[in-house]
């Protein structure tokens, strides 16, 4: 059976990153399935925790008033979710809901922080991490928001 430092190896998040660090951080996490339709993460409710999506489908979602629910991310194996953890107050800024039975890492932010605090060598390390997947998805949503309001085929404004 696969320890949770294992599991940490073998996602993409972690990467190169020292046998030694992974058995640090492994404290930190719990293997959970979550099934279609369960949240992972509540739209301003507490951020306690960071997510490595090992299978499945999460959708990123915000409420919007007389919508409902938007989805502005799909994420599938190998991504990760939450970094709200990171900053106080600590509030998720988005709902994450399963689309489909999703296994995960969920590893526990103030762990984590400890943790960085501790290590600021892997806390630095972890950061530059979550800087690049975050300008990464930033770049998308630019994308996404040039196509929507860009000039249509013709050349006009839409």
């Amino acid at each position: 059976m696969k320890t949770i430092a294992d599991l940490l190896h073998e996602h993409p998040f972690f990467q190169g990153l020292a046998e030694r660090d992974l058995q640090f951080l492994a404290s930190c996490g719990e293997n959970c399935i979550y099934h279609k339709g369960d949240y992972l993460a509540r739209e301003n409710s507490q951020a306690n925790h960071f997510f490595l999506i090992r299978s499945g489908r999460v959708a990123v979602e915000t409420f919007v008033p007389n919508r409902g629910p938007l989805c502005l991310l799909t994420l599938h194996g190998g991504d990760i979710f939450g970094w709200s953890w990171l900053f106080p107050p600590y509030i998720s800024a988005f709902d994450a809901r399963a689309m489909e039975d999703v296994r995960s890492l969920r590893l526990g932010g103030e762990c984590l922080r400890n943790k960085c605090e501790q290590e600021p060598k892997l806390g630095f390390e972890l950061m530059k991490r979550f800087a690049r997947i975050a300008t990464e998805r930033l770049q998308s949503a630019r994308i996404q928001l040039l196509d929507i309001y860009g000039p249509d085929h013709q050349g006009h404004p839409t």
